[in-house]
């Protein structure tokens, strides 16, 4: 567990910090757009309505987050300012809007749903009991809102075309960047966006939101840590991806049939608003000056990891959103912006077939 530097002093939240583009409504509209374009294109691929990012599931978790006692008062906001200990449905998944095999590597997701949330919620939530996490394997996201768009244009124009080009693409990027791995360079973000996520142990990795949310009085990043010896030792493990399609799935499967594990929930709250702005999230807060502090931890038990039944629930009628949770914790800048009305369109396209669940006692 981390300890807060020498005279750490947390920069309280200001309305000044937060300033949307001037298109920036303009083009979340664009975004929902093409996130609709493509869950209509896979819908009619596949016969089932699936997400428009983070489309294909890994594995559906259940576990608990227990909030720790006697944190610090900048610590002590929101969720964590009592100690308590609330159940947790987790799903791991991968970035893409459509299906593909597992061996067009892309950054790993994992996002889960804290239910039994007492306090005032967010007004435009959707659901009025939980708090949501969504982390992904990287510190930052790579882009800004426009980049993200073209992005997202790019992926709509291939949906469920060319599977074997991507396929070669992913095993490209991912020689580069084991190359470049071997020479110490790392790439934060956009070569394993591309397709380039280096064939390793999803459940070795650190996760983290990339982007802030209000931490009560203040302004925060999360992070998701590994910290039980059987995860810890899972750090750059190769694995094959190129075999076997689910590759990913399979190997969940296996692991939490036999393991659980333990993971730290760490804070990084922003004490400079210059080197850890609001707006970019593409900068990646220096953890010299303000480390991710841990404020609970994240335990999972073994359990069957992918289930008709769990599929039918999370997968179909559960969707996760950082704009499901606290006023305390309220998602901040142009990504977490554009996330709002993004994430609710796409789970109504689900919805509207499926129905909705928002219950994490729902999933067994």
């Amino acid at each position: 567990m981390k300890q807060a530097p020498a005279h750490f002093s947390p920069l309280p939240y200001n309305s000044s910090y937060e300033q949307p583009a001037p298109d920036e409504a303009e083009t979340i509209r664009d975004i929902i757009a093409t996130m609709a374009d493509i869950q209509r294109k896979t819908y009619q691929s596949q016969g089932h309505a699936i997400r428009s990012v983070h489309a294909k599931g890994h594995a559906i978790l259940t576990g608990e987050l227990t909030v720790f006692d006697q944190l610090p008062p900048y610590l002590a906001q929101g969720l964590f300012a009592k100690p308590g200990t609330y159940p947790i449905v987790a799903r791991i998944s991968t970035q893409p809007g459509d299906v593909l095999p597992d061996s067009v590597s892309t950054p790993r997701g994992i996002s889960f749903k804290v239910a039994g949330v007492e306090g005032e919620h967010l007004p435009d939530a959707d659901e009025s009991s939980t708090q949501d996490f969504i982390l992904v394997n990287s510190p930052i996201f790579p882009q800004t809102l426009n980049d993200f768009l073209t992005g997202l244009k790019r992926f709509d124009a291939l949906t469920n075309k060319a599977e074997g080009i991507k396929e070669g693409i992913s095993k490209v990027l991912r020689t580069v960047g084991e190359v470049a791995e071997t020479l110490g360079v790392s790439d934060t973000g956009v070569m394993p966006g591309m397709g380039g996520q280096l064939a390793t142990h999803p459940m070795g990795d650190t996760y983290y939101s990339q982007v802030p949310y209000m931490y009560g009085d203040y302004m925060a990043k999360f992070s998701l840590t590994p910290v039980s010896p059987n995860l810890t030792a899972l750090k750059d493990q190769p694995i094959d991806i190129d075999s076997d399609d689910d590759a990913l799935r399979h190997l969940l499967q296996d692991f939490f049939a036999a393991n659980g594990g333990e993971w730290e929930l760490g804070v990084q709250l922003s004490t400079d608003i210059k080197k850890m702005p609001i707006e970019d999230a593409s900068i990646e807060w220096p953890e010299d000056e303000s480390p991710y502090l841990t404020v609970g931890k994240v335990t999972i038990a073994p359990q069957q990891a992918w289930s008709d039944q769990k599929v039918a629930v999370v997968e179909d009628k559960m969707y996760f959103s950082p704009w499901h949770g606290l006023a305390a914790h309220r998602p901040l800048g142009s990504i977490q912006r554009a996330r709002n009305m993004a994430y609710k369109a796409s789970a109504a396209f689900r919805r509207n077939m499926y129905g909705k669940s928002d219950n994490p006692a729902d999933v067994q």
